[in-house]
């Protein structure tokens, strides 16, 4: 972990030499990869990184835990509540629809995905008004899997989280020191009460890190991973465009 630990951290000091971007701003949503990758930015660059804490909808104690993250690390932070903003968001969008007899298809994921793209929205003009590169915080099953918004939290600068595991990403974490109680609790996107990464995919982040070592996992498995991968294709690339060529 020494090792993985300081081949991102000289990473990332090369990507704002590379850049020549002032520093980094990170949302804090208390969960193991954004502390994981708060502890990474105050090793490379201690004295320009920022964490930003957004509540969209989550419980207080992802609020308490992006702040213990950033008592952790010693990181900076601010907080931006948002609930506010993605509730009236959805009230606007939702009457707009039922107005032409539409409604709704899937009110709970509508919310989730505003409250991702509002947080990342914020993060922009943070990172706008400092000159600072907005980081990303999803890992390698989340990526192929697809399990993030397009345009929220898989809208960023960088991603130096995305080549490793999950279970890379946690011993990551205890190696540099993310507290105990955020390494114990389950990883959730928080947006309500209950959710989890596990129930909302089907399938274990121990069976995609499995699998993504090119480890035999269950027949099941492999075919929701697959679907997954399949029907997410379109959000790690950017958008298709036609091409005309003069003759």
């Amino acid at each position: 972990m020494r090792e993985a630990a300081e081949e991102i951290i000289q990473w990332l000091k090369d990507q704002l030499e590379k850049t020549g971007m002032n520093g980094f701003v990170l949302g804090l949503s208390g969960g193991v990869d954004s502390s994981v990758a708060a502890g990474l930015l105050m090793r490379a660059c201690p004295e320009h990184a920022l964490g930003v804490i957004m509540p969209a909808g989550n419980q207080e104690q992802d609020r308490l835990h992006g702040i213990d993250a950033a008592e952790a690390f010693a990181m900076p932070y601010i907080e931006i509540p948002l609930e506010t903003h993605r509730q009236g968001l959805c009230d606007e969008v939702g009457a707009a629809l039922r107005e032409k007899g539409i409604g709704v298809r899937d009110e709970r994921m509508m919310k989730g995905n505003i409250g991702a793209r509002l947080r990342m929205t914020t993060l922009y003009a943070v990172g706008n008004s400092l000159n600072y590169l907005v980081v990303g915080t999803d890992n390698a099953a989340e990526f192929y899997t697809g399990y993030f918004t397009k345009y929220g939290d898989g809208g960023v600068d960088l991603l130096p989280l995305a080549h490793l595991t999950k279970g890379e990403v946690f011993r990551l974490g205890a190696y540099l020191g993310v507290p105990e109680q955020i390494l114990q609790k389950p990883p959730s996107a928080g947006f309500f009460a209950g959710q989890t990464d596990e129930s909302e995919m089907g399938v274990t982040y121990a069976v995609i890190d499995a699998f993504l070592r090119g480890e035999e996992i269950p027949e099941r498995d492999r075919e929701i991973l697959e679907r997954l991968h399949r029907v997410s294709e379109h959000k790690r690339h950017l958008p298709p465009s036609l091409r005309k060529t003069e003759e």
